[in-house]
């Protein structure tokens, strides 16, 4: 854990804990929305949340890492899909730190409260025309992106016919239509819809390249020179992943063992749940291997701050480990998940029960293309043999 966290982050996480029966009170209508109610968004919003990651420069708090991620965590183990939409719109902020100071006065220059969505998946691209780029494409899964003002899209640079970069490129709302076609067993209020562009000319300043930005060459660092912003992306997009479904596991968790106290048995002569032996089993393996998933989590993300505290590089071995940790982290979260989910009895199979919710929620997490854990595994182990890394989540 941070050694010190400031007054206003304090507050936040303290506004943030105050918010959860509420978040988990309406985790069932957000489902049925198929998007986050307005009324939690204007919560998150007046605690603080989504200004964590923001700059002091727009009225932010500019936090480190695991205090971020920690809100994240509680805001899911409230609300799956809550979880994951605050913790990826939240990021964002972080992300248009680094663009050019134009791209931070376009967004927040007039309302520092405006929020952006994303798809970084290359499903479009950007042709080069005089100013900027001529992009066209049609994004799927933007999480919460009918909450945004603004979306980030990712996809090649194209020079003279021929990919010359990867990079993300900053369009408003104006410019793009949101198609509805969320309609999916898990994660079902996160809202993660198309975005489709056509034609929209991005001036230069509102693209990001991957490459300057994994070099640490960010336009925004002049301006944002707090330590956070100099985190490596491979870190920190991988964990806005990973964080909520070890958040949804805590949900799961808690709901299980208030079911099972309560529980009784038919089927062996009315015993009580929390009486039996294999059920006290099943909770501690489960609990162990859930706060062993947020430790290694949240101490790679400590570790690798404290060294840009310090002045330090953050060495490639410390990457990888966060990376191999990262899905690691999602596996154990899901595993006992699933243990707590397959003992929980009939009653948990009904509509409106959290932990079918969680359950559901967190499978839907798993297919996000950061979680799949054999790629990170392969990149950890050639990084061992000194093989080349070849993953661009690092």
């Amino acid at each position: 854990m941070p050694a010190q966290r400031s007054e206003a982050a304090e507050q936040v996480l303290e506004k943030i804990n105050a918010l959860l029966p509420e978040i988990e009170q309406r985790a069932q209508a957000t489902e049925d929305l198929r998007g986050i109610p307005d009324e939690t968004v204007s919560s998150l919003e007046t605690a603080g949340f989504f200004r964590l990651m923001q700059p002091e420069q727009w009225g932010g708090y500019q936090v480190d890492p695991v205090t971020f991620y920690e809100a994240v965590r509680r805001i899911a183990s409230a609300c799956g899909s809550t979880g994951w939409v605050s913790g990826i719109i939240g990021i964002h902020n972080w992300h248009l730190a680094l663009f050019d100071q134009q791209a931070q006065e376009d967004v927040w220059g007039k309302d520092t409260n405006v929020r952006i969505s994303s798809s970084y998946a290359p499903m479009g691209m950007g042709e080069v025309v005089d100013g900027g780029y001529k992009v066209n494409g049609s994004w799927a899964w933007s999480s919460g992106c009918d909450t945004a003002d603004w979306v980030f899209v990712g996809g090649p640079v194209i020079k003279n016919g021929k990919p010359v970069d990867f990079v993300s490129f900053l369009i408003p709302r104006e410019d793009y239509t949101i198609k509805d076609v969320w309609n999916v067993v898990g994660l079902r209020g996160t809202g993660s819809n198309t975005i489709e562009v056509k034609d929209v000319f991005v001036p230069r300043h509102r693209m990001l390249s991957m490459r300057t930005m994994s070099m640490g060459r960010s336009p925004g660092l002049e301006q944002n020179t707090a330590p956070v912003y100099k985190m490596p992306w491979g870190t920190i997009h991988p964990s806005t992943i990973a964080t909520p479904i070890v958040g949804m596991a805590y949900g799961a968790y808690h709901a299980h063992v208030e079911h099972q106290g309560k529980r009784v048995r038919a089927a062996y002569a009315g015993e009580k749940a929390k009486d039996d032996p294999f059920a006290k089993v099943r909770i501690a393996e489960a609990a162990s291997d859930i706060d062993a998933a947020w430790r290694q989590l949240s101490g790679n993300l400590q570790a690798e701050y404290d060294l840009i505290l310090a002045g330090e590089e953050i060495p490639m071995e410390l990457r990888l480990s966060a990376r191999r940790d990262q899905v690691r982290a999602t596996g154990r979260a899901i595993s006992a998940i699933d243990r707590l989910f397959e003992n929980s009895g009939a009653h948990a199979l009904e509509n409106g029960t959290p932990i079918q919710r969680f359950w559901r929620d967190a499978h839907a997490g798993r297919v996000h293309a950061a979680n799949d854990p054999e790629r990170a595994y392969v990149a950890y182990g050639n990084g061992e043999f000194g093989i080349p890394i070849g993953d661009t989540m690092v």
